[in-house]
């Protein structure tokens, strides 16, 4: 079996589906789609790898990190040519001014993930069950650089058991331990850079994906922008 496989029933439970009633509850209270006119500029992907040791560390991996970024920006770019909006995608070093929003959007993505998509005994009352974040006027300095509308972004960190981690897998496994191996989560947001207000998100956690190649990368960006917001 796939080690990452051994993860992947228990984050399916807290994973997003594509059942509708779920998809509209990643919609902002009052927003429903993107018109074609709109513009929206695709943010450098904020991602990085992970080999997981045998002890269950987490060790940064840089190689596989630039090639998971090469990845993903082809599949993002390739992506948002299917859903027919009008995009651009800013590079890296145009991005590096804007390393706080980033961080700032990834700190709100992960409490939306938490409070909203997980949800449950995580839910903040204040919000009802509705996808009600904002960022305020933080992210105006996007839209006077990039004349966009909107912003995509997309967090993902991904891990993948050493072959260190495998054995000890295997020889736990035949004492009755279960240990886990990688695990793949991402957030993905488009944010309206005039108000702030987050108008869809998504949440990603699984078992499965690897981006360090082309073919899977793409697949987990289907599954990251698995519903996103009709263009009419």
């Amino acid at each position: 079996m796939n080690t990452k496989s051994m993860l992947a029933g228990l984050l399916m439970a807290a994973s997003l589906s594509l059942h509708p009633a779920l998809a509209e509850q990643n919609l902002a209270p009052g927003f429903s789609q993107l018109a074609k006119s709109s513009s929206v500029v695709v943010m450098p992907v904020d991602v990085e790898l992970f080999s997981m040791s045998a002890g269950g560390v987490n060790e940064p991996r840089a190689d596989w990190t630039a090639a998971a970024q090469g990845h993903m920006r082809g599949a993002l770019a390739s992506k948002a040519d299917k859903l027919g909006i009008k995009t651009l995608h800013l590079e890296e070093r145009e991005a590096d001014e804007f390393g706080e929003l980033l961080a700032l959007h990834a700190a709100v993505a992960r409490s939306i993930a938490l409070h909203h998509s997980v949800g449950g005994g995580w839910s903040l009352p204040t919000k009802d069950g509705k996808l009600d974040w904002s960022f305020a006027e933080a992210m105006k300095p996007i839209q006077a650089k990039t004349g966009a509308q909107y912003g995509l972004f997309v967090w993902v960190r991904d891990s993948y058991a050493s072959a260190e981690r495998k054995l000890a897998m295997v020889g736990l496994a035949l004492l009755g331990v279960g240990i886990t191996g990688g695990a793949q989560v991402g957030y993905a947001s488009l944010v309206d850079l005039s108000s702030g207000q987050v108008l869809w998100f998504n949440r990603l956690a699984r078992g499965s994906g690897d981006l360090r190649e082309a073919e899977p990368a793409a697949e987990s960006i289907e599954a990251l922008l698995s519903g996103f917001p009709k263009v009419q």
